[in-house]
């Protein structure tokens, strides 16, 4: 893969690191003056280009999150070339720190900069944000000034990322001629680097507010999930004619699944994601040779969001699961040697999560899953019961771990497991968690009712 990406002086010593697709080894030579990062447009096209290179983002995002769930060294040895942040403060790291580490491995990052937003949520001055007062507007400005001018002439740095679905939940258009300042400011301090925002979504009317109030960024970011399979008809539907990346693709949301009689979302398998993951790729992301720039699968990590396995690439205890072999397949063009469990479907009582189970405090289920190697070799089992979260966050705001509850399995390492419900009433979740002979990870979960 060509990915010259800093200076005239080091593209050869960075081209060498960068060709072996599985594994970037860590570059020694200190950082030395910014990246030129432009886009350009070639006849109806628009390219990406670092350092006067075609650049095609194959990236992931890396959020604040537990230590050892995803790391910078095992993104780049899967063979992407980039990452994205939320802010230029993720998981207690300085965005200094965090440029250092991807310069180390060869990596390029989209800085994010946290932006307040119009919605409620957690944190005081960054939600429920007013952009009618000029005051506030003016003073995240100069935030956000002191941000870029300390970070601006990173080698490592792709461009930086102004707020993050700014339009969810909001009313008020303002929002995008503050970005639109950001970005010229941005541009007037930093020549180098491009400007985008991160959208949930796409559609007519928000394609033309940033026509009109937000000009100045160089391409826009859209985030979509199950939905990303319509994007090429929502691209054209809404005449957009900027050039974009996808920021965040993944897993289908927790919004857009089935659900239980009793309102819980049922999560799909790891290896019902793979299959999702491929499929959208395919039909949403690599077709688009005229405005799409790449993209950046949601996440390189893990997190609690609805459950402890919805969205993140890798398992609770930091094990890979299979998104992960599917992500490496489209940056390089071949699977792992190593592969990992396939999980298509698990059941409590003879039934699927589609089936609304329901048991009685105390009543005595089998639970069973059809996990199996792709190399044949012995898989391990975990089994556990935790309560069904009462927690309702948007737009990914951080969640609390739900209670996970101890003495309901008999044999919790058993690969059919016997599962007692607990005897209060209420909504629980069945956890399987299967692990190969090189610790890569499939799970499933299937919701229950006690009543």
């Amino acid at each position: 893969m060509v990915q010259a990406m800093y200076r005239s002086i080091l593209r050869g010593a960075a081209a060498l690191l960068l060709v072996a697709a599985s594994g970037c080894a860590p570059k020694e030579a200190a950082p030395e003056g910014p990246a030129k990062v432009e886009v350009r447009q070639e006849g109806a096209a628009y390219r990406l280009y670092v350092n006067g290179e075609p650049f095609y983002v194959k990236g992931a995002g890396l959020e604040r999150q537990p230590p050892g769930a995803g790391s910078i060294a095992e993104l780049a040895a899967h063979g992407a070339n980039a990452f994205r942040t939320w802010r230029t403060l993720e998981a207690g790291r300085s965005g200094r720190e965090i440029l250092d580490e991807a310069h180390r491995h060869g990596l390029m990052v989209m800085m994010g900069l946290e932006i307040g937003r119009e919605r409620p949520g957690q944190g005081v001055g960054i939600f429920s944000f007013d952009y009618d007062d000029p005051v506030a507007v003016a003073e995240q400005l100069e935030r956000v000034r002191a941000e870029v001018d300390s970070l601006k002439d990173h080698p490592a740095l792709l461009g930086w990322g102004i707020g993050n679905e700014l339009n969810l939940g909001a009313t008020n258009p303002k929002v995008w001629d503050a970005v639109n300042g950001i970005s010229k400011m941005i541009h007037e301090i930093d020549p180098n680097h491009v400007t985008t925002t991160m959208l949930a979504g796409i559609g007519p009317d928000l394609v033309q507010q940033l026509a009109e109030r937000a000009p100045d960024l160089d391409l826009v970011s859209i985030q979509s999930y199950a939905d990303i399979v319509n994007l090429p008809r929502y691209i054209a539907e809404t005449g957009l004619n900027r050039p974009y990346l996808v920021t965040e693709w993944g897993a289908t949301g927790h919004w857009e699944v089935a659900t239980t009689p009793w309102g819980a979302p049922i999560e799909n398998t790891s290896s019902v994601k793979a299959d999702f993951y491929l499929e959208r790729y395919r039909t949403a992301i690599a077709p688009d040779t005229t405005l799409g720039l790449g993209s950046f699968v949601f996440l390189w990590g893990q997190k609690q969001e609805r459950t402890p396995t919805w969205y993140g690439l890798f398992g609770p205890g930091g094990a890979r699961t299979e998104p992960v072999d599917v992500m490496h397949y489209l940056w390089t063009g071949s699977w792992p040697e190593d592969r990992s469990p396939r999980l298509e479907t698990a059941t409590l009582g003879g039934k699927t999560a589609y089936e609304g189970i329901t048991l009685a405090p105390g009543q005595t289920v089998e639970a069973t899953t059809d996990a199996q190697d792709p190399e044949g070799s012995a898989l391990t089992y975990r089994w556990e019961v935790m309560r069904e979260t009462t927690e309702t966050s948007t737009g990914g705001d951080q969640e609390s771990v739900p209670e996970t509850l101890s003495g309901l399995i008999a044999d919790p390492a058993a690969a059919t497991a016997v599962v007692t419900a607990p005897p209060e009433p209420g909504a629980y979740r069945l956890f399987v968690y299967v692990t190969d002979a090189a610790g890569h990870l499939a799970h499933a979960n299937i919701p229950f009712l006690v009543q």
